[in-house]
């Protein structure tokens, strides 16, 4: 299979430098264009409520990506499922996709909140999320997958203190 090459559209600008296993609930980021991308790349994404945001995890080393199963977060007490049967950032293409909440736009940058990439993270892709690209009949999920996610999208003080220091409140 040949290679693929991509370059990113943009780059992740909020207060978490490493990567963490809950508590990005409230997060702020700046999404700032490549040069690359003309001005008007963004226009009208502001109409949307939300987007979905595909990005690298460019911190993940080329030695640590699983390829086959393990025990989500190494816990035992979670079955061990290929890596391809949970969302960790450890994944053969190191892609990560959010649904995020946009807040606003401001030039060639667009705010969202809720986006769980660290700063400096390559945006590969912004998509508008549309009704008609949900999820069609009932979402079913494995129960450690519920208790894996309880605490995810929990707000933290240092989310919402240091979102200040974006001048984003």
């Amino acid at each position: 299979m040949p290679d693929i090459c991509l370059s990113p559209i943009a780059r992740v600008h909020n207060i978490h430098s490493a990567t963490k296993d809950d508590c990005w609930g409230g997060l702020i980021s700046e999404l700032r264009l490549d040069p690359c991308m003309p001005d008007e790349s963004l226009e009208g994404i502001e109409t949307f409520s939300h987007a979905e945001i595909i990005f690298f995890f460019h911190l993940v080393e080329k030695d640590r990506i699983i390829y086959g199963a393990r025990h989500p977060r190494e816990n035992s007490s979670w079955p061990e499922v290929g890596i391809l049967a949970q969302r960790g950032r450890l994944r053969p293409n190191r892609l990560g996709l959010t649904v995020v909440r946009i807040l606003r736009r401001e030039g060639r940058s667009l705010f969202v909140t809720d986006l769980d990439a660290v700063n400096g993270s390559p945006v590969l892709d912004i998509k508008p999320v549309m009704d008609e690209f949900l999820p069609r009949g009932l979402v079913k999920q494995p129960n450690w997958s519920h208790e894996l996610m309880a605490d995810y999208w929990n707000p933290t003080t240092e989310n919402t203190d240091d979102n200040e220091s974006l001048g984003n409140t």
